[in-house]
């Protein structure tokens, strides 16, 4: 009969485990040598990121996020959901580097690639205490890959990068709490987890692989083991409540039916979905930011089959689990799956409208199957010598594919150009690439991709929005109208149609509808320095001054880097007497826009007029 393991060495295997940890502690000048190795290995495949700008939902994270420049910023993040998604950690350090470099994208992009290579130097750590046959070379080549070029190249993937550091933490903490209990190391776990939540919440999977890492060690669950994991259960529910109820309001506000899918439809979609990122992981060729999104309705029983192999290899390796070789591949696939378990369609999210898939969703995923084929490998070559070769072959072609890769996110027409290349029926390629070509001063070629979007999907309200403001900058007022409220019968609660359709209609003189579509904006988003701007505006023009003053000034509030916004509330305050009020607002947009010439003629003429009255 199977004598019952103790708790400070369930196994031989973990007691061999725990004086192998011993043996390869960081202290050693080799195991520095070997981190700094995997650090400027991350750092020279990433080099060309040092270039790039800010791309896609940049805006929305960082460069257009009211919480960044707000006076009470870091509360909205906390406490809004109304603030870009709810990743209040990640957030909180992009308010943070906000005011270190302002919008210089190259900070923010040296910050993404030193906690990638942290996250590779955790995992070849983790790997080495888990006893995994080649640590450090499937590090390198997790570093390396260019499924994750999308995580580090990207900027608002910090989400990806800075959760990865508390994740693989919280992992080690975990660890080393295994090996040699203390309540120092436990705390430290629960901590790390708590912060990877925070910062992404997809990391609410980390309970489950800490549940993997029990059967690991014991091939079995013990009632200590999912008590000790209570706590970190509990975070995990209660952000991942949060998350459901986030995605489905904003699912809600879009409307449409990408969402309607059945169970079965959903088990289709996530087997061919794990097949899709090991295939990635395999033959990293022809990536795209956004790849086709397929079609559920229209596919036969051989869309089954991933599926099914699935599911059946993974009830052999389980049957087989007592053979070393077949308990391996389970741990490895049971975490590469485990982690992949938030994107593979059981639960909705925006992003499903586009893809079923990305190469970002995999980031903490990857290293199960990386990990699996490294230890392969190595069980194939014996010789070192060998070993070390093949390798450094793997690296060299990956980073060269990684190299490839990161000049794709140089900048947003490189982006979507290399998007449609790839997936010509993306249709929000075509209206991102729209929006790069409005900022290059190409107006009429955005409207031809802004044309394109809504020939692919005509119920599309972004891009009948976009259209309108490109009409509207070629003077096409009318015809840009129309546009505005078409995107508003598709999508009555976007924010940006109501206020673009209220400037459209105070340039043709309809002060009145104008007001209401802003007042409507107001309403939907009260937090929106731009929305009470262009209230004020409309106000004031409509000839209530002392209401448009107010929204002027709310809007100062929630967002005081806005120069036009000063000049604006100092030219009223002055038209009504208020000239000592008006004078530090013509100073404050100069302040913020030195060779602002309408703010420099009016502070002129208010302090003119003011020394005029002390006279």
């Amino acid at each position: 009969m199977r004598s019952e393991p103790s708790e400070s060495a369930p196994v031989q295997q973990t007691a061999e485990s725990v004086r192998e940890t011993k043996t390869y502690c960081c202290s050693e000048p080799k195991s520095w040598l070997l981190a700094v190795a995997l650090v400027i290995v991350t750092f020279v495949a990433y080099i060309p990121v040092l270039h790039a700008g800010f791309v896609w939902d940049d805006d929305d994270h960082l460069t257009a996020n009211p919480a960044m420049t707000a006076a009470d910023g870091l509360r909205r993040i906390w406490s809004s959901l109304s603030v870009s998604r709810y990743y209040p950690l990640t957030l909180t350090t992009f308010w943070v580097e906000h005011r270190l470099w302002g919008l210089h994208p190259l900070p923010y992009h040296a910050v993404n690639v030193v906690l990638h290579a942290a996250n590779a130097v955790l995992i070849w750590m983790i790997l080495r205490r888990l006893r995994a046959p080649g640590a450090w070379a499937a590090a390198a080549i997790w570093a390396v890959h260019p499924v994750n070029v999308g995580s580090v190249a990207w900027i608002t993937e910090l989400k990806n990068t800075q959760s990865g550091v508390f994740f693989f933490l919280s992992l080690l903490f975990w660890l080393r709490y295994r090996a040699r209990p203390r309540i120092a190391w436990y705390t430290l776990a629960l901590l790390c987890c708590a912060a990877a939540i925070l910062s992404k919440p997809s990391t609410v999977i980390l309970p489950a692989v800490l549940l993997w890492i029990a059967w690991w060690w014991r091939e079995r669950w013990t009632r200590m083991d999912r008590l000790r994991l209570i706590p970190f259960f509990a975070l995990a529910a209660g952000m991942s409540v949060l998350t459901v109820v986030e995605q489905r309001g904003y699912i809600l506000q879009v409307g449409t039916n990408e969402w309607n899918l059945g169970l079965a439809e959903r088990f289709v979609i996530a087997g061919k979905a794990v097949s899709f990122y090991a295939a990635k992981l395999l033959w990293p060729v022809n990536l795209a930011a956004v790849y086709p999104r397929w079609d559920v309705q229209a596919m036969s029983f051989l869309f089954w089959l991933p599926l099914a192999g699935l599911v059946t290899g993974s009830a052999l390796l389980w049957a087989w689990r007592q053979q070393p070789w077949a308990r391996v591949t389970l741990f490895g696939l049971g975490f590469f799956i485990t982690a992949l378990l938030p994107v593979l369609g059981f639960f909705d999210i925006y992003y499903f409208c586009f893809s079923f898939v990305a190469d970002h969703f995999q980031y903490l995923a990857s290293i199960g199957v990386i990990a699996l084929g490294v230890a392969a490998g190595a069980s194939m070559l014996r010789q070192r010598a060998a070993r070390a070769a093949a390798t450094g072959i793997v690296i060299a072609g990956l980073g060269f594919l990684n190299w490839q890769r990161c000049r794709v996110f140089q900048d947003e027409d490189t982006l979507w150009r290399d998007t449609l290349e790839k997936n010509p029926a993306c249709w929000i390629a075509y209206n991102n690439w729209g929006l790069a070509l409005v900022k290059a001063g190409n107006i009429q070629k955005a409207i031809e991709q802004y044309n394109q979007a809504l020939e692919i999907r005509p119920g599309y309200p972004e891009a009948q929005n976009n259209l309108g403001i490109a009409l509207a900058q070629q003077g096409k007022i009318e015809e840009a109208i129309g546009h505005f409220k078409q995107a508003l019968l598709i999508g009555p609660n976007l924010l940006q149609a109501h206020l673009n359709l209220g400037n459209a209609l105070r340039q043709t003189g309809d002060i009145e509808d104008a007001i209401a579509q802003d007042q409507q904006a107001v309403q939907l988003r009260p937090d929106y320095a731009e929305a009470h701007r262009d209230l004020g505006a409309a106000l004031l023009q409509g000839g209530a001054a002392e209401e448009g003053i107010e929204h002027l000034e709310e809007s100062l509030r929630l967002k005081p880097d806005q120069p036009d916004t000063h000049n604006n509330l100092g030219v009223a305050l002055a038209q009504m007497g208020r000239i000592d009020d008006a004078i530090p607002h013509f100073e404050a947009a100069l302040r913020l826009k030195p060779d602002y010439s309408a703010a420099k003629t009016n502070l002129n003429r208010a302090l003119a007029q003011q020394s005029r009255t002390s006279q």
